[in-house]
């Protein structure tokens, strides 16, 4: 019954520390992020991880995947393809190569750095999509392509995420056998079962689901086919958060989904989703911060300049203003969910050094909380220069 004690804690201070933070209009992600440290052995010292908390949060994360999954819009993907594809590719690469050096510069053997620069490749924007709107920009050509680039992009971060635990060997991915060869075939004949679940069943699948009379059936059933893709993705060697986002992807174009994501959203934020982000607090501590000082700092420019430089450059590839293309560039740094999914993915499974773990996030709440900031400054010079023509 401890344990009940503590989710009461989790609960509370997640929703409340969330609350203050988007009062202050910054993301709620934040305040649930800040209440694990709070909580946690870096602060009070009055919740520890545990078998059962790291239970909640497993479940959180494949749930968070799964609606990231589901709120993809490929229909947007497919009008703007090049831009978004050309945007969010870019936006990959940077960040892994800026990122990867700086960290092998700083000591890390190679395939420790790489993981790294996976971390920050991923964007969230579901804080410039808040901006966006309240400034009445999204769904401008700069709205839109920074929409149209996120689903990309977390597609690109999810297969590059799949790629690296395929072609390593330190993060306990085995696989079906001791053959690595034999390993990859088996993964990625994953993902042509993938497809034909999102191009064929799933949408009968749910029919079937919608047919059957039991209360919530068809949200049974899409969490049914998740879980099954999630644990699939974890049995053939890649991470169940894998099979999660493209089980989202499948729910996504079937005529269920926005009931599916009402009721999943209702599931997993309001109780499994806070408990994964407060388990990220609980990991960190702050024993190594004045060491780490320099890391941090220059992994946060390279953070924000990677992802600004790629939205940027590349948008203007495709006619956009100077100033239309720095709202891009900005409206990608956000790393949130995402990067932080990786890092609890790369620690669980000792892809990088423990002890800069919590450099990392440290380094992921800094961009996420800055960004909002950066695209607002970038919307309103681009309003004044079109109020001056």
């Amino acid at each position: 019954m401890h344990f009940l004690g503590e989710l009461i804690l989790i609960l509370l201070t997640t929703t409340l520390l969330g609350q203050l933070f988007s009062r202050l209009n910054m993301p709620a992600v934040i305040g649930q992020l800040l209440s694990g440290i709070l909580l946690g052995p870096a602060i009070l010292g009055l919740v520890k991880s545990n078998d059962i908390i790291s239970l909640f949060s497993e479940f959180g994360v494949i749930l968070l995947m799964f609606l990231a999954g589901l709120e993809s819009d490929l229909d947007l993907l497919k009008k703007y393809f090049k831009l978004s594809f050309t945007v969010a590719a870019v936006g990959v690469v940077l960040p892994v190569l800026f990122a990867g050096l700086a960290s092998y510069a700083f000591g890390m053997k190679p395939l420790e750095a790489l993981f790294i620069g996976i971390v920050f490749a991923a964007t969230s924007v579901s804080i410039s999509v808040v901006v966006l709107q309240e400034a009445r920009q999204l769904h401008t050509r700069a709205g839109t392509a920074i929409l149209g680039a996120a689903v990309v992009d977390d597609i690109l971060a999810v297969v590059v995420l799949s790629l690296f635990t395929t072609f390593s060997h330190e993060g306990g991915q085995s696989g079906l056998t001791s053959n690595f060869f034999l390993n990859l075939i088996i993964e990625v004949a994953y993902f042509g079962v993938v497809w034909a679940i999102y191009k064929f069943v799933a949408p009968y699948f749910m029919k079937i689901a919608e047919k059957i009379s039991v209360d919530y059936s068809v949200v049974i059933g899409s969490l049914v086919l998740a879980l099954t893709m999630a644990w699939a993705a974890d049995f053939v060697g890649l991470s169940a958060v894998v099979g999660a986002f493209f089980g989202g992807l499948a729910i996504r174009q079937t005529p269920q989904y926005k009931e599916v994501n009402s009721s999943v959203s209702a599931i997993g934020y309001s109780i499994f989703i806070p408990v994964f982000f407060a388990d990220i607090g609980l990991s960190m501590t702050f024993a190594s911060f004045i060491k780490d000082i320099w890391f941090i700092i220059v992994m946060t420019i390279l953070a924000l300049l990677s992802k600004f430089w790629a939205g940027k450059y590349s948008s203007q590839l495709f006619g956009f203003s100077k100033n239309e293309g720095s709202i891009v560039g900005a409206g990608m740094i956000s790393r949130g969910e995402v990067a932080l999914i990786v890092a609890q993915i790369g620690i669980s499974h000792h892809l990088f050094p423990q002890d800069i773990y919590s450099s990392l996030i440290l380094v992921i709440i800094v961009t996420t909380v800055l960004s909002p900031f950066i695209l607002n400054y970038y919307i309103k010079k681009n309003l004044s220069a079109n109020e001056e023509l």
